[in-house]
């Protein structure tokens, strides 16, 4: 037996966002919100998966959208790999489902209130161990909540849950360990399938049900994020190393000024421009040549020869 991954959105959507997986998300819900509490009794799935409309997607991120009875609406979302203005984007996902409940000229007081779920495949905040982080409006100084939370944004972090299936205990590690592990179980394990919904989800993301088409768009689909994570970590490193590299190069334009400035006095500006502007290595080698030079002359014949045309 073998299972998709819940972290490519495609198949994250297939089994929370079908019409058969109302309980799934209930529960699901119940557990990253609300503790485990049987809060959510009933909801509606306002975008349920449609494979047609899947397969034809490309770069574009799948979200699940439902209503709860209260008329509260929820908005979950997979996230494998940062990207730019992700944080922006979550938080304008979150005021435009508030502001979208209201027509021209319509009443504030039937606006409900939104909660974003976003579950990500990396680390969001350094600054904390929890594996969910909760955040709604609250004063500054005193930290008492805005009355009535009309907006929370709730966020997952799935490299944080480090639990093995022995150490779970409540269902919101349960359902981590799931979005976690998933694709490398190769059947359903009691700890997981004593919970009716889990196991549902389970057989849902069970490779053996799905058609060809739709096993084809979560290998397209989880080719293309992993893709996208790499590309995001290949240029961080790149960032990195060209940080790193800039910082040697002004150590180094710092040494050779000083070296120069003791051995020449005040520099005239059209020299140290040119000293500005050597790569790393001249400069280095200026260090080592500067005894050598025993007049403003020949320090200036060196920077004719190396300097950069």
């Amino acid at each position: 037996m073998k299972f998709i991954s819940p972290k490519v959105d495609y198949a994250f959507k297939k089994i929370f966002g079908s019409e058969q997986s109302k309980e799934v998300l209930i529960s699901f819900l119940n557990a990253i919100i609300y503790k485990g509490d049987k809060i959510i009794q009933s909801l509606t799935i306002a975008n349920p998966y449609n494979p047609g409309q899947a397969i034809t997607l490309k770069d574009t991120y799948l979200d699940i959208k439902a209503v709860l009875a209260n008329g509260s609406v929820v908005i979950i979302e997979m996230q494998i790999a940062r990207v730019t203005a992700f944080s922006k984007r979550i938080v304008y996902n979150l005021s435009k489902a508030y502001s979208n409940q209201l027509g021209i000229g319509e009443n504030y007081l039937i606006l409900n209130p939104v909660i974003g779920v976003t579950i990500t495949d990396f680390i969001l905040f350094n600054n904390t161990p929890d594996v969910i982080n909760q955040f709604v409006f609250q004063e500054k100084n005193k930290n008492f909540e805005y009355p009535d939370p009309e907006l929370q944004l709730i966020f997952v972090e799935l490299p944080k849950f480090k639990k093995t299936l022995s150490e779970l205990t409540s269902l919101s590690d349960k359902w981590i360990y799931f979005l976690r592990e998933a694709a490398s179980l190769d059947n359903i394990p009691n700890n997981l399938g004593d919970v009716s919904e889990i196991e549902l989800a389970l057989n849902i993301a069970n490779q053996a049900k799905m058609t060809v088409e739709e096993l084809e768009v979560v290998e397209r689909r989880g080719i293309m994020l992993q893709d996208e994570k790499g590309r995001i970590t290949y240029a961080a490193e790149q960032g990195e190393a060209k940080g790193r590299e800039k910082g040697r190069l002004q150590e180094a334009i710092a040494l050779v000024m000083r070296l120069l400035t003791k051995r020449f006095g005040e520099l005239p500006e059209a020299i140290s421009t040119k000293v500005e502007r050597l790569p790393l290595q001249d400069l280095e080698n200026l260090t080592e040549e500067i005894l050598d030079l025993n007049r403003l002359e020949d320090l200036e014949r060196w920077l004719d020869e190396h300097s950069p045309s």
